[in-house]
């Protein structure tokens, strides 16, 4: 889906620097934020008419590929099969952004908004929305959770029910508190409060690991948490000796459909008693797995490198230490834990 190109010749309405939004009128003091004193003389000022005439372009094109005469291949694209490529070019952005390799990282930031635009011409296709309400949804939600921004005003107009204070004196914990509650009074608005639990603010669609780490934040708040994070360690041990016990039986019953399910269970248990210990002790899972997966790889790599044999025909003693010396080396050397100011990784 990257390497194509169409014409597309098209007029282009440069909007004006102050835009209305059903009867709010909306003042733009810059095209974007204000960079930092160590950062104003990198900044690049955003141009609004080029990016707008680009994104024109872009939706013609969706529209072109899709339409009667287009590529074959997008035309029988669906939701189903284009979710998977969703999740991969997202995963493609968050690795560009590790490295900090930003001339990636543009490439791929347009490769994750032309699943947005292929989602909304399908959905266009289908008769359900088009990318002018995703836009206008966004418009809205942004204008009415930034009262302190746009004004209550045009943030009760936007749709706002929350009753918040628009004077946050530059405070970044009251905009997020603003945020959370205009976010809760939408949810209660939507949703059948009849039926409705305070579990389902926390969106399905996130990474498990996240999700895991937003629902035991939410019971936390409602006292159902363990008081310290000492007390989830004996609740490890539990749930790895109930796992244990599951695969065992895996074991003795091989091909029992039942039984892996089981065992999947329990390590759906573990793996959620781990997410929770990281929540008290103040660190993100997601994060944390990710850097597991670099160090991984750098060691993995740095055994393969030493080795004067393929390591399959090595034993296991040796291959144990051949991973002793890649992390007492990579260790020496600090490679193993890059941070954002640091230069960026290259793939391995």
């Amino acid at each position: 889906m990257r390497s194509r190109s169409a014409r597309c010749t098209m007029r282009i309405c440069v909007p004006r620097r102050r835009f209305r939004l059903e009867g709010m009128d909306v003042a733009r003091d810059a095209d974007s934020p204000q960079p930092t004193s160590n950062t104003r003389s990198l900044a690049i000022s955003t141009d609004p008419a080029r990016a707008a005439a680009l994104f024109e372009q872009a939706t013609a094109i969706m529209a072109r590929l899709r339409a009667p005469g287009g590529c074959p291949w997008d035309r029988e694209q669906s939701f189903d099969t284009i979710r998977k490529y969703t999740l991969e070019e997202t995963y493609e952005v968050f690795d560009a952004i590790e490295r900090r390799d930003f001339p990636h990282l543009a490439e791929e930031l347009g490769d994750l908004l032309l699943q947005v635009l292929f989602y909304a011409e399908m959905s266009a296709n289908e008769g359900h929305f088009t990318i002018a309400d995703v836009l206008d949804h966004l418009n809205r939600k942004l204008i009415r959770r930034h009262p302190h921004v746009f004004g209550e005003e045009a943030s009760r107009a936007a749709g706002n029910q929350a009753n918040v204070d628009a004077n946050v004196e530059g405070s970044a914990k009251a905009v997020l508190r603003n945020w959370e509650e205009i976010k809760a009074a939408e949810a209660l608005h939507a949703a059948d409060s009849s039926a409705a639990s305070r579990l389902d603010s926390v969106q399905r669609a996130m990474p498990a690991l996240a999700e895991a780490a937003k629902l035991g934040g939410k019971a936390a708040k409602a006292g159902f948490d363990w008081p310290h994070w000492r007390d989830l360690l004996p609740k490890l041990a539990e749930e790895t000796a109930e796992l244990e016990a599951e695969a065992a039986c895996v074991e003795r019953t091989p091909g029992d459909s039942i039984q892996q399910q089981k065992v999947e269970a329990e390590l759906g248990d573990l793996l959620f008693t781990v997410v929770n210990l990281g929540r008290h002790l103040g660190v993100d899972a997601e994060m944390a797995l990710r850097g597991c997966n670099l160090r991984f790889r750098q060691r993995f790599h740095a055994m393969e490198l030493a080795s004067t044999r393929p390591l399959e025909e090595l034993g296991p003693n040796e291959l144990e230490a051949l991973w002793a010396d890649a992390k007492l080396k990579l260790a020496s050397t600090s490679n193993e834990l890059p941070t954002p100011s640091s230069a960026p990784v290259p793939k391995p």
